[in-house]
């Protein structure tokens, strides 16, 4: 067996049984919160109270809430294994999968740009700062503020500014009022004036960290022996930066899987501040009116999608660093 099938029958079973536990958890949660997610969506209607009482647990039933918990929680794994995550209670009767379908295409039209461009963009100037002492030392001060800028409070900043103070994009919502979704130049570009500040709000403070991080590998590279070696047969300095950056690029690679579990938690925020109706914005919905079904559904979403990144991350880490397949194939050797 080579090392990289190894290696990914290994990381297979570790990511099998995080999956196994995320789900579980994901399960757990909701059901301790206080409160009746039934009395949430009766309050929406009004009712006698003979009428409210038959339909409070006609619904108790309908969502088998009136079931033993070990019996939801098979009922649960059967549902999520067939696809089927249930029906909304705050936005009843719509499926919780029509929700996030209709959520997902925003999630990604946000999440992709944004983690993409900073992760190239935050690795250039890293890596030119890490060269130049005078760039360093004026950007590293706002390298430092970006990183510990949270997700929310940056959104808050620029909403402030550009929103409220100079009047320039709207505040809230993905398109506005009477605009339409749809493949028109008119949408579209009603599109990108709401996007634009979600968009900075995850930019700028990803930017800081993939800055700092490129930068301390990048002097850690230049001292490193291999590259002294070069320096001494006279290798000019371009070939001595790509070594270095080439080498440093390693830590960033699995650096990106890492910080994609905390660019979904400051999603989440930055939907929030900007009523964006994104998988963040309705998973917020869901917990504020006790949806168990929808913030189920919200959550499985994001363990799939950082488990699936995270792998995917370690997969072409195997296959940049020689050193996991070597190291794999002594362990069966």
């Amino acid at each position: 067996m080579s090392g990289i099938r190894r290696y990914l029958m290994r990381k297979s079973m570790i990511y099998a049984l995080t999956f196994v536990f995320a789900v579980t958890i994901d399960f757990v949660i909701p059901r301790l919160m206080p409160g009746d997610p039934i009395g949430v969506l009766l309050s929406r209607f009004a009712t006698l109270p003979d009428v409210a009482n038959y339909l409070h647990g006609y619904f108790i039933e309908a969502f088998g809430l009136n079931k033993p918990l070990w019996q939801q929680y098979l009922s649960f794994w059967n549902a999520v294994l067939h696809g089927d995550l249930g029906i909304s209670i705050y936005y009843y009767p719509k499926p919780v999968a029509q929700i996030i379908k209709e959520a997902l295409p925003y999630d990604l039209a946000l999440l992709l740009p944004s983690i993409v461009v900073s992760w190239v963009v935050g690795n250039w100037l890293g890596a030119y700062a890490g060269k130049s002492k005078r760039f360093d030392s004026y950007l590293m001060p706002v390298f430092y503020f970006l990183q510990a800028s949270p997700y929310f409070w940056f959104a808050i900043l620029l909403a402030y500014i550009f929103t409220v103070k100079l009047g320039l994009f709207p505040i809230s919502g993905a398109y506005g009022y009477g605009v339409l979704p749809s493949f028109s130049w008119e949408f579209i570009k009603d599109y990108l004036h709401h996007w634009i500040l979600p968009f900075l709000s995850l930019f700028f403070v990803q930017l800081g960290g993939w800055a700092i991080g490129m930068r301390n590998m990048i002097i850690y590279e230049v001292e490193a022996d291999y590259i002294r070696y070069l320096e001494s047969l006279g290798a000019s300095e371009r070939l001595l930066m790509k070594h270095a950056f080439k080498n440093a690029m390693l830590p960033q690679i699995t650096g990106l899987a890492l910080q994609l579990g905390l660019i979904v938690a400051g999603n989440v925020t930055v939907q929030v501040v900007f009523s964006y109706p994104g998988i963040g914005y309705i998973l917020m919905q869901g917990i504020m009116n006790q949806d168990y079904f929808l913030i189920q559904g919200c959550f499985l979403v994001i363990i799939l999608t950082v488990l699936v990144a995270n792998f995917t991350i370690d997969l072409l880490y195997a296959l940049v660093d020689p050193r996991i397949k070597y190291a794999y194939t002594e362990e069966g050797a």
